[in-house]
Order: structure tokens, then sequence, then C-alpha cells
């Protein structure tokens, strides 16, 4: 019931659906983020974008880089840059765990969804391990796999 009520709340406003492609995911941290009045406008219109986007750790805090949040388009002199370095809020041990899962060789932070949650915007972040050619291809096939059995299952029936 909490869980139901947890997404009805959620108003996601963009997906990385490259990452679960690109990356074995292997933790998931929702975090605030600082943002700007003209940047909130934006979202709320609906408009990000997450493809190029990572977090990265500086001078003990969590910074994201390359999200695109588009100029809002009724703003005047006080509009924000669309790919400027936004920092993450979370909790000192979030922070400190973060850092020394991602100082392990070949993780990194991926960003895999932008969302409100009761009036706030958050980021929901992953630690990920970045898959090689041979993984994308095996995944691939698994899934063709599934979706063939299904449908012979449906043919069953």
């Amino acid at each position: 019931m909490a869980a139901q009520q947890q997404q009805q709340q959620r108003k996601v406003i963009a997906r990385n659906r490259r990452a679960r492609h690109d990356y074995h995911i292997e933790d998931v941290v929702e975090a605030g983020i600082v943002l700007t009045g003209t940047e909130v406008k934006s979202l709320r219109a609906g408009r990000a974008s997450l493809t190029d986007g990572f977090g990265q750790l500086a001078g003990g805090e969590l910074w994201l880089h390359g999200v695109h949040i588009p100029e809002y388009s009724l703003g005047t002199w006080t509009n924000h840059e669309p790919r400027r370095p936004r920092k993450l809020l979370l909790h000192r041990k979030e922070i400190d765990r973060l850092a020394s899962t991602t100082a392990e060789r070949g993780l990194t932070l991926i960003p895999l969804s932008l969302y409100f949650s009761d009036g706030k915007v958050k980021v929901e972040l992953a630690v990920a391990r970045g898959k090689r050619e041979y993984d994308k291809r095996q995944d691939l096939a698994r899934r063709d796999a599934a979706r063939e059995v299904e449908r012979a299952l449906r043919r069953r029936r």
C-alpha cells in the first residue's frame, strides 16, 4: 500500500533508458538536487535529458554533470545554463559510502531518473559497472528467448 502511494506521488520528468542497457546496476540511491527557479519551471514543463549524465565526487560533495535541462522559454536574463554542474544533496554517510564504492575500479555514478516527489525534484542515482559488448549481446539474446517463450505459451492457451 505504501509503495502505491509513493508511486502516485512521483511524477517522472526524465528516464535514462540507455543506462540499463550500457551498465550493470549494483546499487540505487535517491538524492535531492540544487536547482534555480528557471530550471524547476523547465522541469515542470517536462523537459530534461539524462543521456550523458554522470555523478562525480569533488571536495567531499557530489555533483551531477552532463544533465541537460533546457532554458525556460519564458525566462529572461535570469535563465540558467543548460548543462551546468548541479550539486546533489545526500547525507554525509551516503556520500562517504558512494565515495568508497566508486573508488573501486570500473564503478561509476549514473542518473537513472529525474522526478518530482512531494513537489521537490529528486534524482535516482545508480552505482553501476560498464557492460562489455558481449554482455549487451547476451542480454539481448536472453530477452529475445524470454519473448519467444512467452509467445509459445500464449499460442498454447
